[in-house]
C-alpha cells in the first residue's frame, strides 16, 4: 500500500475556526493549528492534501497553511450535514487510492521520533489494510469519541483487529460491547483522530449519508462499522497523545503539552512555578488595587 494523499476535515460549523488558532510548537515557533497539522501530514510522506472547509473559508485557510500551502486543495462542504459527508466530499480527490485522514480540531504529539501519522501509515503499509489510530481512553471521556472493540493481533504490541465500532457509546454500552482484553478496567480504544483508509470506505460513507434521518448528522464511525464487517481493519495504539483544541481549555492544555515537551520546557516550568506561587500566596490577588 502506497499512501500519498491526505484528507483533513475542517468544515464543522462550530469548529471551522479552530485550525486558524495559533500555538507555539515544540521548537518554539509560532504557527497556526492548521500549519501544525499539515506539518504532521507532510512529514509522514504525503504528497497531496485536500482540506474540506466551509464555503468562504479558503482565503483564511491559505493564509494559515504556511509554507506547504501549494500542496493543498480546498473542497467546500456546501451543506453542514455531518462528518461522514465531509469525508465523502473528497471522493473525487481520493479516487481509487488509500488516503490518510486527520481531523482539523485535534493536535498530535508523538512520544518518540516517529510522527503519529507516520506510525499509522507504516502499519497500513505492512498489513495492506485500513488502520485507525486509537488511544486508551477512560470511560468518562467516551461522549467525545468513536470507540473500537476487538482483539489483539498476536505477537504485535499495541495492534488490534477491529470487530465493532460505536460512536460515543455510553459506559454501559462500552462495557457490554467494547471491552478489549488486556486494557485496564474502564478503559477503551477511543479514536485518536488519525486514520489510513482504503477507497472502500467511500461507498459506506455515501450509503450512510443517503440513509440518514431527517435531523441526523451521519458520522464517519457509522461507515467504519460497516468497513469492519467487510474486511480486515486494524487499530493501532499510537505512541503519542491527542489533544482536542475544541474542548473546554483545549487550546490551553494543548499549548502546555507542546511547551512542556519542547525546547522551552525549563522556561515554561519556571513561569508555571512562579504563577502557582503567586496564586497560593495568602490573599493571592484579592484585595489588591
Amino acid at each position: 500500500m502506497n499512501v500519498r494523499k491526505a484528507v483533513i476535515t475542517a468544515a464543522s460549523p462550530d469548529q471551522h475556526t479552530l485550525p486558524l488558532q495559533r500555538l507555539v510548537d515544540r521548537d518554539g515557533v509560532e504557527k497556526s493549528a492548521l500549519q501544525m497539522i499539515v506539518d504532521e501530514v507532510v512529514e509522514a510522506g504525503i504528497e497531496e492534501i485536500a482540506v474540506v472547509i466551509q464555503p468562504g473559508d479558503a482565503t483564511e485557510y491559505r493564509r494559515a497553511a504556511g509554507s506547504h500551502v501549494g500542496m493543498l486543495r480546498f473542497i467546500e462542504q456546501t451543506d453542514p450535514v455531518g462528518y461522514a459527508d465531509a469525508v465523502a466530499r473528497a471522493a473525487d480527490f481520493v479516487a481509487d487510492e488509500p488516503f490518510l485522514h486527520l481531523v482539523g480540531d485535534h493536535m498530535y504529539l508523538s512520544c518518540n521520533d516517529i510522527r503519529c501519522a507516520r506510525q499509522v501509515i507504516d502499519v497500513a503499509t505492512e498489513f495492506d489494510c485500513s488502520v485507525s489510530a486509537v488511544q486508551a481512553t477512560r470511560e468518562h471521556k467516551l461522549p467525545f469519541y468513536g470507540v473500537a472493540g476487538g482483539t489483539r493481533v498476536p505477537r504485535k504490541s499495541r495492534l488490534y483487529e477491529i470487530s465493532r465500532v460505536i460512536e460515543k457509546p455510553t459506559p454501559t454500552q462500552a462495557e457490554q460491547e467494547l471491552v478489549v482484553a488486556g486494557l485496564r478496567q474502564g478503559t477503551y480504544l477511543g479514536f485518536f483522530g488519525i486514520h489510513v483508509l482504503t477507497p472502500d470506505i467511500i461507498e459506506p460513507l455515501q450509503r450512510t449519508i443517503r440513509e440518514r434521518g431527517k435531523d441526523e448528522r451521519p458520522s464517519l464511525t457509522s461507515a467504519l462499522a460497516v468497513l469492519a464487517k467487510r474486511q480486515k481493519y486494524l487499530a493501532l495504539e499510537v505512541e503519542g497523545l491527542r489533544y482536542n483544541i475544541g474542548a473546554k481549555y483545549g487550546l490551553l492544555i494543548t499549548q502546555m503539552a507542546f511547551a512542556l515537551s519542547g525546547r522551552d520546557r525549563d522556561l515554561v516550568l519556571s513561569e508555571l512555578v512562579e504563577l502557582l506561587a503567586i496564586r497560593t500566596m495568602e490573599g493571592g490577588c484579592e484585595g489588591r488595587s
